[in-house]
């Protein structure tokens, strides 16, 4: 029988902390490779893939880059700033927070009546209410099976992977009404966090330090006015809640921050020992001591690379295939299929192509014109060749460029070596 495995010993303190710091330092390293890869993979796709801060959601782990692509179809919000590059998901987005008057004086607490008024833009316009910036918006929460009220300001929406990352919460869910009444005792739109001690409060850092501000009563169809934070409610955490807006400051450099639609095309981050301590993965190092292991996650999506190549290189006619992921790189197209002069400069160039490494399709039906060119304007093949009887007289065939839609007539001797010229560009 094969000898056993052998017995991981207990590593030396000392050698324990040199191989430790070498392996976080491989990390970095590895992760800053994979990041400069794939910026020149994207851009060799003709992608303008914008690296941005991202969470890791549920995968967990630190430094989280996602490669974003503008497009309208787009499933993420992006937060860029052009002037200094800052680039985030809006899962992580933040910005500089606009100084608001709340007014010289800090009012007492006054409960008043708000018959019917349910919604943070009911109670702008109530009479005697408050505009959206001077509301607390009071949200319930389940996390971890613990009621939790979280508080922004009235006029920020809540970006919830913010609040599950601030958390660390893994089962996570928006209360139910039941649960809400039986704690609070009101319903959704008339609750408050001013005298509540028996659930954790988290609040948006938006509201820190405001006062004059209004919010429910937990009394339905009352609310507060005159309310100061720090004053009347016991914050059990601050957190970065809220979603930014397009024009915000930006938070390094305070110029207009833009908002826009963009496809993921890949994700890296450091998942350090997460896992390995989970589910104890360790491996023995030259000294036959065991050692945890550090890992990264590196991931490109072939469909969402796909999909974004097509969204961001199109017209009114197809798709316009960068040569990099072209199906095929050029389209011989003959005229007259029927003209055997015609179809046998079209087949010798095919071969010709073929011989010379540049992927090529033959298109030799026997079709009208305006269709073939229809098609292969449609699936987006950079470079058309077309042969025809009238050129073939004057010895040129047509070149056509999908992009830029030039014509070019070469000579049929030149073909090749132009096609090269034209892909190696």
């Amino acid at each position: 029988p094969p000898p056993p495995p052998p017995t991981p010993s207990t590593p030396s303190s000392a050698a324990s902390d040199v191989y430790k710091r070498q392996a976080w330092e491989g990390l970095d390293e590895s992760f800053d490779r994979h990041f400069e890869a794939y910026e020149r993979i994207f851009a060799r796709l003709g992608l303008d893939a914008v690296p941005v801060e991202a969470s890791s959601g549920a995968m967990g782990g630190s430094d989280s880059i996602e490669f974003m692509v503008r497009s309208d179809s787009g499933e993420d919000d992006v937060v860029h700033c052009r002037e200094c590059g800052y680039a985030a998901n809006m899962e992580r987005a933040t910005s500089r927070i606009a100084e608001i008057d709340d007014g010289s004086d800090r009012q007492e607490l006054e409960k008043f009546a708000t018959p019917g008024v349910r919604t943070i833009e009911d109670l702008a316009t109530f009479e005697g209410g408050a505009s959206g910036q001077h509301q607390i918006k009071s949200l319930v929460y389940m996390l971890e099976g613990e009621l939790t009220l979280v508080l922004l300001r009235g006029d920020h929406p809540l970006v919830e992977q913010k609040l599950q990352d601030g958390t660390g919460a893994i089962e996570f869910r928006p209360a139910h009404p039941e649960e809400i009444r039986g704690a609070i005792g009101a319903d959704p739109g008339s609750l408050g966090a001013v005298g509540v001690d028996n659930l954790p409060i988290l609040a948006d850092v938006a509201l820190k330090g405001r006062y004059n501000m209004v919010t429910g009563a937990n009394d339905d169809d009352f609310h507060l006015r005159g309310v100061d934070i720090e004053r009347d409610i016991n914050v059990s955490k601050w957190i970065d809640l809220r979603e930014v807006a397009d024009g915000e400051p930006c938070p390094t450099c305070g110029a207009p921050l833009e908002v826009f639609k963009a496809i993921e095309v890949g994700h890296i981050f450091k998942l350090g020992t997460k896992y390995a301590d989970a589910f104890g993965v360790s491996v023995l190092d030259e000294d036959g001591e065991a050692q945890t292991v550090i890992m990264g996650s590196y991931g490109i999506g072939l469909e969402r690379n796909i999909a974004a190549v097509v969204e961001t290189h199109h017209d009114e006619k197809g798709i316009v295939w960068p040569v990099a992921v072209a199906p095929y790189s050029v389209a011989i197209t003959v005229l007259r299929a029927d003209d055997e002069a015609a179809r046998q400069a079209g087949e010798d160039l095919y071969q010709q192509c073929l011989a010379a490494g540049i992927d090529t399709i033959l298109d030799d039906r026997v079709e009208r014109p305006g269709v073939k060119f229809a098609d292969v304007e449609l699936i987006g093949i950079p470079f058309r060749v077309t042969v025809g009887p009238r050129g073939l007289q004057n010895g040129v065939v047509e070149v056509q460029d999908r992009e830029s839609g030039v014509n070019e007539e070469v000579a049929l001797d030149g073909v090749i070596s132009h096609l090269n010229g034209l892909l190696a560009g």
